[in-house]
């Protein structure tokens, strides 16, 4: 839906004089009338018309050409030769939600061409080229987000884009906020891989009519839809640690309008992964159930979906010998039980003689209770959430300025407990948006964006943003944006990892919103099929939540004003020297520093620990004719890192560990119906020595399990199959 709306607000408006003209109709490869396709001569995108809601369409007769470029979202963009002028029948195929219509495209990444923020399309083929296990596993093939693990005991894991955490993405399923809040934890295990049709990856600053959380990029998944989804979709999974997975999809066309889908997912580890000795899983047992039922309604007037998903999670880590059922005082444990409950729906409302307007409707409620105890500290924290978001669509004139205004309603009611600390809060946040877009042409599209929103918690905020995409030339894009973002911190959720130890958690002053401006460019060349990509971006913080554990035994937590900020450099090359080779190099740089307080008291801007300056990244793919087996091979080195280390006498250190190589192979074998994948995480089996201080004595003053900046576990190996009826 988001692309289609797209494609709609930015293709020019038709201008018809009184000339011979072309008539047609537009059907799909199964008979279906397509109403709203863009039908184009090659060499004049400005005579653009869209077909009507029987399919048919009229276009100007050009002499100077008879090239018509045909496309529709959802449908394979095509090029017919015209040798009449009436009773055309132009047939598109499916494109398999590949949207060859605004894309340059390798054999399994994508770049979209006309949006004006920087935004790459990870499609279901570069899923597979990894186990891709959830969507925490979804980006080890790129190289602008990078995935690593909180600390070494919880298995939480984080994501990293413009060298800040995963916190300042605004992460959404289908426009739907999915890793927010409570679920910022252990959010990005919530959805399996089986379940993701392709994912929009955004750098810099989004849109203001998705809100105002996002400040250093946006990340929406696409969930496999029940109208177009294979009817039957079966893959397990195991790996050398004895994690088992099994995931089952199914999608039926009930009739025309109506179609349902159900997702289902399930997952474990019941065995004990102690390799580096030190009485401490390496990573905690667990066990998950999930499941998502969707119903979707496509009518001539009116599109609708609605749905639920239940989640039950359950982890349990720490020593070994540790058993949460029967636990004992003497042992230290960590156990995560969680259950969340979600209802969505989104309701569009079509006109079909006026493609270019529109109107949606997107609310969402969800239900989180999560139970946490580490050591001898329980954590109980429960959310009760609810979005709904108005979007309304039309042009000024011509399809040359377009808008999008709406209202929003965010509400957050958060019941937590830790040690003496028992926070509770109930944000309500109505506001107001308005988006307008100057296209020409496609080769010039600025989008300025306004919202209001008062926070009943934090109070009135203000978000401006501006993107713009400028085309060069044939095969040259730059794009240019910058805006303000805002987020409410949830400070035992974003400290996770730190818990895992026996630091004095220290609150100073009162909460508040991170506040920061991203400003970004980026510069797109495209050549033949392969493409290389220069962008650059800086975050400059306003107001910052800080997590600071360079003092010994502390955690101290406090909001600073004083300087922080984040610079990305990031040079990428997609080649594609045949149709079944792919090959992406990649270098990014990075320049992060925070103002943290000294042990004299006094601030200290230094670079932020646990962030690599320099990370190279490499990925190649290859395919056999027909993708019988196909090949694939990453390589990433991440460059030396600056960690505190608390010593055994509690001395303060800032130390700088050396950089190191992962790398990451798989290989699959396609049959008709079945395939095979077989693959290593981690080949050298590099691991991060004595990953938890004072693991001898973990009710000591020196236990710090939070100061992890590599792998733990060490090699994997993996073995999957894939089973599909169309």
């Amino acid at each position: 839906m988001f692309y289609k709306t797209l494609i709609l607000l930015l293709l020019p408006f038709a201008f018809v004089f009184a000339q011979e003209n072309i008539n047609g109709k537009v059907n799909s490869s199964e008979g279906e009338e397509l109403v709203g396709a863009v039908v184009k001569w090659a060499k004049a995108p400005a005579s653009a018309t869209f077909t009507n809601v029987d399919g048919t369409f009229t276009i100007p007769k050009n002499k100077t050409q008879n090239m018509l470029i045909v496309s529709s979202v959802g449908f394979k963009t095509d090029t017919f030769h015209i040798t009449e002028t009436t009773n055309i029948n132009l047939i598109l195929k499916s494109a398999n939600n590949e949207l060859d219509a605004v894309v340059v495209k390798s054999s399994a990444v994508a770049l979209d061409l006309l949006s004006p923020i920087q935004t790459e399309i990870i499609t279901t083929k570069a899923l597979e080229k990894a186990a891709c296990c959830n969507l925490s596993e979804s980006f080890e093939t790129n190289a602008s987000v990078s995935v690593s693990i909180t600390d070494a005991v919880t298995g939480a894991k984080q994501l990293q884009m413009l060298g800040l955490s995963g916190k300042y993405i605004q992460t959404n399923i289908e426009s739907v906020p999915s890793v927010r809040g409570l679920a910022s934890t252990y959010g990005l295990t919530y959805t399996p891989g089986t379940w993701i049709s392709s994912i929009d990856l955004g750098k810099g600053i989004g849109s203001v009519v998705n809100g105002y959380e996002s400040i250093t990029g946006n990340i929406n998944v696409e969930i496999h839809k029940p109208d177009n989804a294979d009817l039957v979709y079966i893959n397990t999974y195991v790996n050398s640690l004895g994690r088992g997975e099994l995931n089952a999809n199914f999608a039926k066309k009930l009739n025309d309008k109506w179609s349902v889908g159900l997702l289902s997912h399930g997952s474990g580890l019941a065995t004990e992964i102690d390799k580096n000795g030190d009485s401490f899983r390496d990573t905690p047992k667990y066990s998950q159930i999930n499941v998502l039922n969707r119903w979707k309604y496509s009518g001539d007037r009116f599109m609708g979906q609605f749905g639920f998903r239940v989640l039950s999670d359950k982890r349990s880590g720490g020593q070994v010998d540790y058993d949460k059922k029967n636990p004992n005082a003497s042992l230290y444990g960590f156990t995560n039980d969680t259950e969340r409950y979600e209802f969505f729906s989104k309701i569009g409302v079509l006109f079909p003689k006026t493609p270019y307007r529109g109107m949606a409707l997107v609310t969402q409620g969800v239900l989180h209770n999560s139970e946490s105890l580490f050591g001898k500290n329980p954590y109980l924290a429960k959310e009760k959430s609810f979005y709904s978001n108005l979007i309304y669509q039309d042009i000024f004139g011509n399809t040359q300025h377009s808008y999008k205004t709406g209202l929003s309603l965010l509400v957050d009611d958060y019941d937590e407990s830790f040690q003496t600390f028992a926070p509770k809060r109930t944000e309500i946040v109505p506001g107001g948006f308005f988006e307008y877009t100057f296209n020409q042409n496609d080769r010039t599209i600025a989008v300025v964006g306004l919202r209001q929103d008062f926070n009943s918690v934090f109070g009135n905020y203000f978000t401006p943003r501006f993107h713009l995409k400028q085309s060069v030339g044939n095969n040259t894009t730059w794009r240019l944006s910058a805006g303000k973002g805002f987020r409410a911190p949830n400070v035992f959720v974003e400290s996770f990892g730190y818990l895992v130890s026996s630091r004095e958690v220290k609150m100073i002053g009162e909460l508040k919103m991170d506040e920061a401006w991203n400003f970004g460019s980026s510069v797109t060349y495209e050549f033949g099929k392969s493409a290389l990509i220069l962008d650059a971006y800086h975050t400059e913080f306003q107001q910052q939540q800080v997590y600071d554990v360079l003092k010994p035994g502390e955690l101290l937590i406090y909001n600073s004003s004083d300087r922080s900020y984040a610079t990305s450099l990031q040079a990428e090359i997609k080649l594609a020297p045949s149709e079944q080779w792919d090959i992406n190099l990649a270098y990014r740089y990075l320049d992060n520093k925070v103002t943290f307080q000294t042990l004299e008291g006094q601030n200290a801007l230094i670079q932020k620990p646990f962030t690599s300056k320099n990370r190279w990244h490499f990925n190649t793919g290859y395919a056999l004719p027909y993708d019988k087996w196909k090949f694939d091979l990453t390589v990433q080195y991440n460059g030396p890192q600056s960690v505190p280390v608390t010593s055994q006498m509690g001395s303060e250190n800032l130390n700088t560990v050396k950089g190191f190589f992962n790398v990451n192979t798989q290989i699959n074998r396609n049959f008709r119906l079945w395939s095979y994948y077989v693959g290593a995480e981690n080949l050298l089996n590099f691991k991060q020595e004595n990953p938890i201080l004072g693991a001898n004595d973990p009710f000591g003053s020196t236990f710090d399990a939070g100061m992890n900046w590599g792998p733990i576990v060490g090699r994997i190996i993996y073995f999957g199959t894939r089973f599909k009826i169309q």
